[in-house]
This record gives structure tokens, sequence and C-alpha cells, in this order.
């Protein structure tokens, strides 16, 4: 009465990645009340429609700056892990970042806290990170503040 069945496989050498969800201009991202009050945040307004893509490059960079590293106390935009950001006229943002090493913990986590983190920003349509390795991070990509902090000046 024991039937074995066959589940059929095919292999692929890569597969498409789907298509990234857009939020279009009509739909407003709501707040996530409970993160700003347990952080101390205070209630900001939204970004008005005319913002220029470099108030939202600056108010993207420091919410990056918010973020640190769980292994240096030093935030990421700091130590030199954020390579770039660019916005575009649509109010999208891509952040080309990287980490210490690619055996980092949080190599995982780290680049999706920062695409909702950016997402969180007033004005952002959309954010994509995306993760490099080339040129490779070491200290010197750090800021002057980052190593005044680790005692490296």
């Amino acid at each position: 009465m024991n039937e074995e069945r066959k589940i059929e496989v095919e292999e692929v050498e890569s597969v498409t990645p789907p298509p990234r969800a857009r939020v279009t201009p009509e739909f407003e991202r709501k707040r996530d009340y409970l993160a700003g009050f347990l952080a101390g945040e205070t209630e900001e307004k939204p970004a008005a429609a005319d913002d220029s893509t470099d108030e939202l490059k600056e108010r993207v960079i420091e919410t990056l700056k918010s973020i640190y590293d769980p292994e240096i106390p030093v935030d990421i935009y700091e130590l030199g892990l954020i390579y770039d950001v660019e916005i575009s006229e649509d109010g999208d943002a891509v952040v080309l970042m990287t980490l210490t090493t690619p055996h980092c913990p949080v190599a995982e986590s780290m680049p999706a806290e920062v695409e909702l983190r950016v997402l969180s920003v007033p004005g952002i349509r959309d954010a994509e990170v995306k993760l490099v390795w080339d040129p490779p991070w070491d200290p010197s990509k750090m800021s002057d503040e980052a190593r005044l902090e680790l005692g490296m000046l």
C-alpha cells in the first residue's frame, strides 16, 4: 500500500527576480506610530510634493546616520559603508552600500533594515539597496568623526 510518490525537478541556471512593488503617488505611506513612540521621536509633517531631490537625499542620509553597526559603536554612514545615495525625481531611492566583511553577522539583515528605514523617510516612494563588495570596505573609508569615536585619531 506504500506507493512511492516522485516529485519532478527541473534544474535551471538562474531565475528572473519578480518585479518590485511600486507605491503610486496617490497613496501615502502610513507612519509606524508605535516605532516612533518607542524611539522617543516626535511626529513629523509629511514631505511636500515639491521637495527637491537634494532635500530628500539629505533626509535619507540623516536616516542612514541613525543606523549603527552592531559590533562597532559608529553609524553606517560615518563608518563608510554607504557608497552612494541616489534619489530620482519620482522619489525613488537607490542606496549603494557594502559591509565590513561578507561574513558580517548582519549580512542578511542590514540591507533590509536600510531599505525599510529609507522607505520611512517622508517623500520617498520606493527604496532599493544594492549590496556591493567592490571596492571592498577598509578603515580608510571611515569619516574623521568615526575615527575619533574609535580612538583612531
